[in-house]
């Protein structure tokens, strides 16, 4: 669940011994990344937010019992498996110049699937996924942050990231040129770029 993959995290901080990070989360990984700020905020200094699912995500509430029942235990990890086949083609639609996945770069992708039990991990997550409900929390992030989406982003569409870095008290917003959904792959070193010109602004370096 969101709130178990939030404990995770902070776990992993406290592990480390690290006690105050800046939370950088692409996608999915921008929500946890953003509620991890509003539980814990005594413990993230910054949040960059690449490409976050903020308006839209989770499994819609009427589905939900549908995918708790018996059979659908069952059958969920054979759905989940259905990733093997039709990830490269998601792969395609996250990147704005899919000739620029290597083969090396898919076998990447491929590793998480070399995990024991993944297809049933994958199935857990997605029927514990639902609406984060961070819209109605946007004002109570005031910490320092910066939203970065490719300008092709196909599957947040960056319209999205634009409207949320409007919506937020200090953010910055950044539109990385021929770029799709995962800019800091497809576009590292523009990523890069954008990333340390926000850590020496004058919107984080104020709050250190």
């Amino acid at each position: 669940s969101q709130q178990s993959q939030v404990e995770l995290l902070i776990g992993l901080m406290d592990e480390l011994n690290i006690q105050k990070a800046i939370l950088v989360g692409d996608s999915a990984g921008g929500t946890i990344s953003m509620l991890t700020a509003l539980q814990y905020p005594d413990r993230v200094q910054a949040l960059i937010l690449v490409d976050p699912a903020v308006f839209a995500g989770g499994a819609p509430g009427w589905i939900q019992p549908i995918l708790r029942t018996p059979q659908m235990d069952h059958l969920g990890p054979l759905v989940a498996r259905q990733i093997q086949t039709r990830g490269p083609k998601l792969i395609e639609l996250a990147w704005h110049d899919p000739s620029r996945i290597t083969p090396w770069i898919l076998e990447g992708y491929k590793k998480p699937l070399q995990v024991e039990n993944w297809d049933k991990a994958l199935w857990y997550l997605t029927i514990t996924s639902k609406e984060s409900r961070l819209v109605d929390q946007l004002n109570q992030l005031t910490l320092p942050i910066l939203v970065i989406t490719g300008d092709d982003d196909r599957i947040v569409p960056t319209s999205q990231s634009i409207q949320l870095a409007s919506e937020l008290p200090n953010a910055i917003l950044k539109v990385i040129s021929r770029c799709g959904h995962v800019p800091h792959e497809e576009c590292p070193n523009e990523f890069m770029q954008v990333v340390e010109g926000f850590l020496s602004s004058p919107l984080y370096l104020e709050t250190q």
